[in-house]
């Protein structure tokens, strides 16, 4: 007989792949089961109380704040054109030389992800902005297409990345309970500034692997990424476009990074710096502001909305006691810790094809976290693996959420199967990061642990 939190799981990917909205469908079916519990006495109702704690306990979270302030930061930096600056100026920068263009394109889309932390996005925005721009300059489509999809996927790990702010949120508190569970007291915690340290060196790695890639292509098939007429752009122009945006994120990012702010008070001040940033090219006005403030509201109601249905959801998941039966599954399997974790990262894998991020963290992450946690594991290490995880199924054909994102703005013309096959060497380079990763630790605790120090 199938134990009722895996029907829970298996209705709510059915009702998902059916296009119900996630929030709706978290709580719903959270809430269904819990009514047929309570009638067959398979569940204890009380466990409902709990509900209202939960909806005020997610509003009220100070470090859930930083998600509507950067996500302000980002949309003002879109519509202020921004962007579109930085890739026209990138590519007169770089793009006399075969490739330029790619690189100015990996280079704009990292700072765009940095800034705006949501892959859909930011592989629209780049979509709209460069794939015409690298078409028109004979790029292979395949090549033009899988630059876009992975650079934009780079929001999961780049610093400061709202999917950073979340999984920082969740893992703290799994971190908490896997020490309680151990009988451990210990004073310290893992703030969503560890996770942003942790994310430093695997984000520059990986858009080093991207740029390394895109340059072996055109140094050995130039004829895939040819050199592109450059206007000759002087050097005020470049800095004028240049400076502002890498000041900012670097202001953001800096006052984490060195202890005076944290990532919410981060965030205010980078949605400020944004606003005036666009102010001071006169790339705003009131009903620019009104926009941008109507699509930062709807995007953070979504979010929260999310938050408080995987609240409901992972109550009554609980209460039927699927956390005792995942721990059970563990045990049984008899996998070690390293065996644990592997299996736990391709579920997360192949649920990214499904689920989005924000599900999955406060789905999955709450329910599997603590027990791996108290297997051992480092909690900044765990997270960034996740990210960088389900950044890399967000890219895998032909499911991956970048690849729908990238085909709604391509033009028709564009076979879809050119997509899916330039992804498929920035699926291999992010594999081939996850493995580093995991053979190499230190990659992602060494900066926070000098920093801790320090």
């Amino acid at each position: 007989m199938i134990e009722i939190p895996v029907l829970m799981f298996l209705a709510v990917c059915l009702v998902l792949l059916a296009g119900f909205p996630v929030a709706l469908t978290l709580a719903g079916v959270g809430l269904i089961f819990a009514a047929i519990g309570t009638i067959s006495g398979a569940f204890d109702a009380s466990y409902l109380a709990a509900i209202p704690a939960r909806i005020f306990g997610t509003i009220g979270n100070e470090t859930l704040i930083a998600v509507p302030l950067f996500i302000l930061m980002g949309n003002i930096l879109e519509r202020a054109k921004i962007a579109e600056d930085l890739l026209h100026n990138m590519a007169q920068l770089f793009g006399s030389r075969p490739g330029g263009l790619g690189v100015a394109v990996v280079l704009v889309g990292a700072l765009l992800a940095a800034s705006t932390g949501i892959v859909g996005a930011t592989v629209v925005t780049m979509g709209l902005l460069s794939l015409p721009s690298m078409l028109r300059a004979g790029y292979s489509p395949a090549l033009a297409t899988g630059t876009i999809c992975a650079t934009g996927t780079l929001g999961q790990i780049i610093p400061p990345s709202i999917a950073l702010v979340l999984l920082g949120d969740v893992i703290a508190s799994a971190y908490q309970r896997a020490q309680l569970e151990m009988g451990v007291v210990n004073t310290a915690t893992v703030s969503v500034g560890d996770l942003f340290v942790g994310a430093l060196i695997p984000g520059l790695i990986l858009v080093g692997l991207y740029l390394v890639w895109i340059l072996l292509i055109a140094r050995f098939k130039p004829d895939r990424a040819p050199a592109i007429a450059s206007e000759g752009a002087s050097l005020s122009e470049l800095l004028k476009a240049l400076l502002p945006p890498f000041i900012l994120i670097a202001l953001v990012l800096g006052s984490i990074l060195l202890g005076a702010a944290t990532p919410t008070e981060a965030a205010g001040v980078g949605a400020v710096g944004a606003l005036l940033l666009a102010l001071q090219r006169r790339q705003m006005n009131w009903e620019k502001l009104h926009e941008i403030g109507l699509s930062t509201m709807r995007i953070t109601s979504m979010v929260f909305l999310i938050l408080i249905g995987a609240a409901v959801f992972t109550l009554v998941f609980r209460g039927f006691g699927g956390e005792e039966l995942v721990r059970g599954f563990f045990e049984r399997m008899d996998l070690g810790p390293q065996g644990a974790m592997l299996l736990v990262m391709v579920v997360i894998f192949l649920l990214g094809f499904i689920l989005d991020f924000i599900e999955i963290t406060f789905v999955v992450v709450p329910i599997v976290g603590p027990i791996l946690l108290a297997m051992g594991f480092d909690p900044i290490w765990f997270g960034i693996m996740l990210a960088v995880n389900l950044q890399t199924s967000f890219l895998t054909p032909p499911f991956g959420f970048a690849l729908f994102y990238l085909r709604g703005v391509a033009p028709e013309s564009l076979p879809t199967g050119a997509i899916y096959k330039g992804v498929i060497p920035f699926v291999a380079l992010q594999i081939g990061l996850l493995a580093l990763l995991w053979s190499f630790p230190n990659l992602i605790t060494w900066l926070p642990n000098v920093l801790r120090s320090g």
